[in-house]
């Protein structure tokens, strides 16, 4: 059981942000035992053709994050110190960590550069962590962010309707509030821990399920890392047709590729799943491209095109009853 206890300026400072880093982290937990995590089967089975396809050679990632999981280095994803940084951001961080903090993390070939010439180590960890989000994450984050977004104005509103109380007793049924101190029930933490003026970082994570993970050691603000709502339904398919408002505004054509980008989606698939034709598609999703409702992402031989967040927004609000 970690138990972190709250002063005043704890609860004042207590806030939440979004990490893509994060993300990457614990997504390679999910691909190497898959297993542990049904509900994210979807997607592994999506991402590991591609992975493999590509020929990146993500081993060096792969193991900074053992599995079973007791302990991730601290360098590889530290604790994000905006609201919502993007990956560079985040990588920017990894390379400045301290040469002392990165020697001495595990025996493999791979980690010797690590070990040896943590700098250069940390530019080539970079690299491959760029070459893994591109493959197996940037298609989907616009749907990923949504949801911690949905997730987060939630907890907002608990915190205005019931204050900390109702938004910490809320987080996860692992965590409990009361008499200033809030609990989390740690399969491998067993500490008391005294937030001292610097408050709680809460993220939102989709790769976390079911667990929780936290960072209680200085230098950075201890961080909780816990599972958004609505996370069983991140991979279902949500769009049964084309809203007819939507369709009006882009024409049938588009407004149906924008429907089907519901997962990524190569222009030979979005043609046999709709029947246009692979030039009609191709001149549709530029056009889509251009009005920044959909983006495109190369994996290996084939580029994958997806939803915006812009197309998710449009698409969500084409579909509301008037």
């Amino acid at each position: 059981m970690l138990k972190l206890g709250f002063g005043l300026a704890d609860l004042a400072c207590t806030r939440f942000a979004f990490s893509p880093l994060w993300e990457v982290v614990a997504s390679v937990r999910v691909l190497k035992n898959p297993g542990e995590h049904p509900l994210h089967r979807p997607w592994v089975t999506a991402v590991r053709p591609r992975l493999e396809a590509s020929g990146l050679d993500w081993g060096m990632l792969s193991d900074l994050v053992p599995v079973p999981t007791r302990v991730i280095p601290a360098f590889v994803c530290p604790p994000p110190v905006t609201t919502s940084p993007d990956l560079e951001v985040e990588l920017a961080t990894m390379r400045s960590t301290p040469p002392g903090d990165v020697r001495g993390y595990g025996d493999s070939p791979r980690l010797t550069v690590l070990r040896e010439d943590p700098a250069a180590g940390l530019e080539r960890l970079a690299d491959v962590i760029r070459g893994y989000w591109a493959i197996t994450l940037a298609p989907y984050w616009p749907r990923i962010r949504t949801l911690l977004e949905g997730d987060v104005l939630y907890r907002a509103r608990r915190l205005a309707e019931g204050g900390a109380h109702s938004l910490l007793n809320d987080l996860d049924p692992a965590v409990r509030w009361e008499d200033d101190t809030l609990f989390v029930a740690h399969r491998h933490v067993s500490a008391v821990r005294e937030l001292g003026g610097r408050g709680l970082l809460l993220v939102p994570s989709v790769f976390v399920w079911p667990r929780l993970f936290s960072v209680t050691a200085p230098p950075w603000q201890p961080t909780l890392r816990y599972s958004p709502r609505g996370v069983a339904t991140l991979w279902e398919r949500r769009t049964t047709g084309v809203p007819e408002a939507l369709a009006a505004v882009l024409g049938r054509s588009r407004a149906l590729l924008l429907a089907e980008l519901d997962t990524p989606a190569s222009t030979t698939h979005l043609s046999g799943r709709t029947g246009m034709s692979m030039g009609g598609v191709s001149q549709h999703l530029t056009a889509l491209r251009d009005a920044g409702l959909v983006s495109a992402h190369r994996s290996g031989r084939y580029v994958l095109y997806a939803r915006s967040e812009a197309g998710e927004t449009l698409l969500s609000a084409a579909a509301r009853p008037a």
